[in-house]
């Protein structure tokens, strides 16, 4: 089966809608899917609930949708380097709910697996914990999770097939597998396509029966979040 479309925005038409929950890979900016996020963005689609473990930077990734006003709130475990991020919360023009990103990560890895909640001791006497249902195991105080199921996954893999079986590279890999197997539609944004049966199975790290929709993008812009060096010897 062919999964591959011929650009972003056509993989996403009929699919991505007003007040969706989304969920998107990457971990700062390693591993977006930022032809789907660009796409998304030209969508003109509002009110969106993110998942995702930050929101990029200003101007890149996830960025892009906060400068438009197109996301409503961000599920997302971390908030930093990002202006209009904290321009938005502070002015409560964004809804937040701030999440340890173990547990955000067991959230959709739940999801994914059918698990409709989970036990933690993550957050246990924190604002994490407030209005969530608290439990004894063996003496332990745990605080009852919630999985997450978003209505559409956006991901970002190193390589496909044509039936949607995926690699990924070293830790551009984080929440994509995760975020993918939540999503009750997933669309994977690849830099490699090959044939079906290219791939040895033990290249396979996400089975195609888990991707519904491929979008070919040879030449990521791949930007360093923080670009920091060392200084010259003697200066």
């Amino acid at each position: 089966m062919n999964k591959l479309f011929p650009s972003a925005a056509e993989a996403l038409a009929g699919v991505v809608a007003d007040g969706q929950l989304l969920a998107v890979g990457g971990f700062g900016l390693c591993g977006i899917p930022e032809a789907l996020i660009d796409a998304l963005r030209d969508s003109g689609v509002r009110n969106l609930t993110v998942i995702s473990n930050n929101a990029g930077v200003d101007g890149f990734g996830l960025g892009k949708l906060l400068s438009t006003g197109q996301i409503k709130k961000m599920i997302a475990s971390y908030v930093g380097e990002n202006k209009e991020f904290e321009r938005q919360y502070l002015a409560g023009e964004l809804e937040l709910e701030f999440t340890p990103q173990g547990t955000l990560a067991e959230k959709l890895r739940a999801g994914g697996a059918g698990i409709p909640a989970f036990f933690t001791k993550t957050g246990v006497g924190t604002m994490v914990a407030e209005g969530k249902e608290l439990r004894e195991f063996d003496g332990q105080t745990y605080v009852m999770e919630r999985a997450l199921r978003p209505d559409v996954a956006l991901v970002k893999a190193h390589r496909a097939d044509r039936s949607g079986n995926l690699q990924f590279r070293l830790t551009a890999r984080n929440f994509n597998p995760a975020a993918a197997m939540a999503g009750k539609v997933c669309i994977a944004e690849v830099q490699e396509l090959v044939d079906t049966g290219a791939m040895e199975p033990d290249q396979v790290h996400l089975p195609g029966i888990y991707v519904h929709r491929i979008v070919h993008n040879p030449n990521p812009e791949k930007r360093i979040e923080k670009r920091t060096i060392s200084a010259k010897a003697g200066a």
